[in-house]
């Protein structure tokens, strides 16, 4: 199957990069074997960007390879070593192009110049380094890499042109874009020969502007009948419309004035279109009878008060009035542009806000940007970072917040998307209004679960069972005395002692 030169709309997968964990290190050196903590930050992850390309004209790169993904960003490294940001994918687009989230249905950006990124790239994790405090000098823990975000968007191209040539098939639009530019559209002598939108440049005096054919439209095109239903979007861009009536059709119960309504009425139930001035092209008036129908119907059409000229674009007759016509049109138009500003999609400050909701089957779901991205960072393999998630989810206000509702310890709370949330059991980390003593680095409702300070709280109450023991023989023994924790005995002149 032959891909199309011209593609005006596209399904795109994007996907951004995850950022690099964050690193645990201590520094390390002769004579100095706990430096401190010296773990870098992880990179960020790469971002997909759209940019627009003034010279592009088409989505057709997209309609070959519908997958793009960003690169990760690197983890930290010992020695305070930052991993390196991953690099962004530069899709460029054709001016134009208007970009919808298909999971939500909302349109995302209309892209008429610059650029915008569709998928922003997962934050790097921070190192030990980075969160070392005053009363965490030394932390065993560094946060994971954000995951990049992904989307699957769908790219539409309204053709950008200052005058946009409207009317049935075979009415010779497609001509008459022939006739005053150097483009050269396939033209035939029958319904539809037209299947993609054709740009010509056109200047007329000082004045240089563009203009496209809008093909398919027939009665009904705003329902979808026809190819007019993916074409008439084409029109919004455009500053003015003329419409191009045939003059010699053979087709029974068509005539000048008929054709014009009917088109008038599809675009009027486009929307959206009636600011736009107007001008009338009655072409094909080289073939026998058409020159008399025309004279015919200017009459009517002019009542609508439109200019109105007679054409051949096979023959040139009355090419250059129309062509010096349309640029006044646009001339005037771009005095006062109707083009909407560009809107550019940047990544949103994080609300502190969260809310707290009870599910059916009991379980207290917290939902919020902030929770959620904590969770996402936290490596549950390392139980003082699950400390210090508590603490911040603590100070949040998440643990007051599920008392003032109602929750018990021992609850379930979820806190995650869907069915990737975290859940574990409600455990308060304050309990009447005083913070828990602890080591530092020391989570209190970890700790019965922790050898390791189980070992050390035992290695301390044998040293002070010791010392106090040696304190308690000496003061029994007046030659006896304590230096630095140690037993010695009273030195005399005449002898050296002895170290106990």
């Amino acid at each position: 199957m032959a891909i199309p030169s011209f593609v005006d709309r596209v399904t795109l997968s994007v996907a951004a990069g995850h950022g690099g964990n964050g690193c645990a290190s201590v520094h390390r050196e002769k004579f100095k074997p706990l430096g401190g903590p010296d773990g870098g930050n992880g990179g960020r992850g790469g971002s997909v960007v759209l940019r627009v390309d003034p010279g592009l004209t088409t989505l057709v790169e997209y309609h070959r390879q519908s997958q793009r993904r960003a690169e990760n960003g690197q983890p930290g490294q010992g020695n305070n070593r930052n991993g390196a940001d991953g690099g962004d994918v530069v899709l460029p687009v054709p001016p134009g192009t208007v970009v919808i989230d298909l999971d939500t249905e909302v349109q995302l950006v209309d892209l008429l110049e610059g650029e915008a990124v569709v998928a922003h790239g997962g934050r790097g994790g921070l190192g030990n380094a980075a969160l070392a405090t005053p009363s965490r000098k030394a932390p065993g823990f560094a946060l994971l890499g954000e995951q990049g975000e992904a989307r699957r968007v769908s790219l539409e191209l309204k053709v950008m042109a200052d005058v946009g040539l409207v009317g049935f098939p075979s009415a010779g639009k497609s001509s008459l874009i022939a006739a005053i530019s150097r483009a050269r559209p396939k033209v035939a002598d029958y319904p539809f020969t037209t299947l993609v939108p054709n740009l010509g440049v056109v200047r007329a005096g000082e004045t240089t502007f563009t203009v496209a054919d809008v093909p398919g439209l027939i009665e009904g095109a705003s329902l979808g009948k026809g190819l007019g239903h993916d074409f008439l979007r084409h029109i919004e861009r455009c500053l003015a419309i003329v419409h191009v009536i045939d003059c010699a059709t053979y087709e029974p119960g068509r005539d000048p004035v008929s054709d014009l309504a009917a088109i008038e009425a599809e675009l009027a139930a486009y929307g959206g279109l009636d600011d736009r001035p107007r001008l009338v092209a009655l072409n094909k008036i080289d073939v026998p009878d058409a020159r008399e129908l025309a004279e015919l119907a200017r009459p009517e059409i002019e009542k609508r008060e439109w200019p109105v000229y007679a054409v051949s674009a096979a023959t040139g007759e009355g090419m250059k009035e129309l062509t010096f016509a349309m640029a006044a049109m646009v001339k005037e138009r771009r005095t006062a542009p109707v083009v909407a500003p560009v809107v550019t999609l940047v990544r949103q400050e994080e609300p502190d806000g969260f809310t707290i909701k009870r599910q059916r089957d009991g379980v207290w779901r917290v939902i919020g940007v902030k929770p959620e991205r904590w969770v996402s960072q936290t490596d549950f393999g390392n139980d003082e970072a699950v400390g210090y998630l508590g603490d911040r989810l603590a100070r949040l206000g998440v643990d007051d917040e599920l008392l003032k509702l109602g929750a018990e310890q021992g609850d379930t709370v979820a806190i995650g998307p869907g069915d990737m949330a975290v859940v574990f059991d409600f455990l308060p980390q304050i309990d009447a209004g005083a913070l828990p003593l602890a080591r530092r680095g020391d989570d209190a409702r970890l700790a019965e679960g922790r050898p390791a300070i189980k070992r050390r709280r035992e290695k301390d109450a044998a040293y002070q069972q010791e010392r106090g023991e040696l304190m308690a023989d000496a003061s029994r023994d007046d030659d006896w005395r304590v230096v630095r924790g140690r037993a010695v005995t009273k030195m005399h002149d005449d002898d050296e002692g002895d170290v106990l």
